[in-house]
């Protein structure tokens, strides 16, 4: 079967969409040779590498190069034809109009449904835009994936997508997170980038949802008992400042190190950074997966992450639990996580266990049971 893929966010998105389309495409490919896989990107950037033999296609008309997001939303379809596709992937919530009368068979993958839970947090003309492309793709496509349960009970609760309409098909994160690494490994690239051999870690963009400012709260009242730092991988605008605020105002501005302002942190040094932390802090009020919570499992790091949401699927029995809006119980939590190495080592363990339900080749599996289901 020749099989197509939306492939810009492989292409040119760094973070959680990109990583899933990377991911899947290379799994996809590894685990079902006998399938021919074709990449549909507007552009095509030197981020992704695809496995041999698989085609990439951009537009080719003066007017699709002019036009580019046009081509992906719709001129694509006639691509598509051109290059016998049976089966159509979209995979960040998106299918190009008119994909349904082409003949095609489609499938999209949605990730959350964040927008339509907290549309205060995001600009209103965005809203509208991601509300029309998720429900033009969820009524068009043959079959929706969703990266959780969670998001699965979203679908059906604000847009009424038939429950046997989705299948549920968990994502998997880049293989290299499975590699351990040495203590002399994980202490050199702390040393590279000029950090301490001792920290706390958040990974993610530093925006509302996600609570950094709750972390920042439990290093205040656990300031003068535990004081390992915290290290921020991730960047954002005006609620970065609000956090920054408060770590002045409660004189802890030292104690985070922002990496992203230190200059730009490879990719490959992700895994030993999670490594080398006391623990992950993920205390985040929604997510539709939390793929930074699956990364550290796999790195044998203890997670620290919030109740409810999606985050009992991801992080199993591994993870400790808490109320993301009471940084008292975030705070208990950092405090125990250090001062216990038996309860820790156990999380580890756990964690990793737990891990095993998310490896590529099962993600890869599932995905593939969906494309042939239709």
């Amino acid at each position: 079967m020749n099989i197509g893929f939306d492939a810009k966010r492989a292409f040119q998105n760094r973070t959680g969409l990109g990583n899933y389309s990377r991911t899947l495409i290379r799994s996809l490919a590894e685990y079902y040779p006998q399938h021919q896989y074709f990449l549909f990107a507007p552009r095509l950037k030197p981020l992704f590498q695809p496995p041999p033999g698989m085609q990439s296609i951009q537009p080719e008309k003066a007017l699709h190069r002019w036009l580019r997001p046009v081509w992906r939303g719709r001129w694509v379809v006639d691509d598509l034809k051109r290059h016998h596709i049976g089966l159509y992937h979209g995979l960040s919530a998106e299918l190009p109009s008119g994909i349904r009368k082409s003949g095609i068979k489609s499938v999209v993958t949605m990730h959350d449904l964040i927008f339509e839970r907290y549309p205060e947090q995001y600009n209103p003309i965005d809203v509208f835009t991601y509300r029309k492309k998720a429900q033009y793709a969820c009524r068009q496509a043959d079959q929706v994936i969703a990266i959780s349960e969670q998001t699965k009970q979203d679908l059906i609760e604000f847009y009424h997508i038939p429950a046997e309409r989705i299948t549920v098909a968990y994502q998997s994160c880049d293989p290299s997170f499975m590699q351990l690494h040495s203590k002399e490994a994980i202490s050199g690239m702390l040393a590279r980038y000029n950090l301490p051999q001792q920290y706390f870690l958040y990974v993610g963009s530093v925006i509302e949802r996600k609570n950094l400012l709750g972390i920042t709260k439990a290093m205040a009242l656990l300031k003068g008992k535990l004081d390992l730092p915290l290290v921020v991988l991730g960047d954002g605008r005006k609620y970065k400042e609000e956090v920054k605020s408060y770590l002045r105002a409660t004189g802890l501005a030292e104690k985070v190190i922002w990496l992203n302002e230190t200059g730009r942190f490879a990719f490959e040094d992700l895994p030993a950074l999670y490594q080398g932390a006391a623990a992950l802090l993920y205390p985040s009020v929604f997510e539709g997966f939390g793929i930074p919570i699956l990364e550290a499992l796999w790195c044998r790091t203890p997670v620290i992450t919030s109740q409810g949401s999606c985050f009992l699927e991801t992080g199993g029995d591994a993870a400790f639990y808490v109320d993301p809006y009471q940084p008292a119980t975030i705070a208990e939590a950092m405090e125990r996580v250090v001062a216990d190495p038996a309860l820790a080592e156990g999380m580890r363990e756990r964690g990793v266990a737990h891990a095993q339900r998310f490896t590529v080749e099962k993600c890869a599996a599932a995905v593939m049971k969906v494309y042939e289901s239709i």
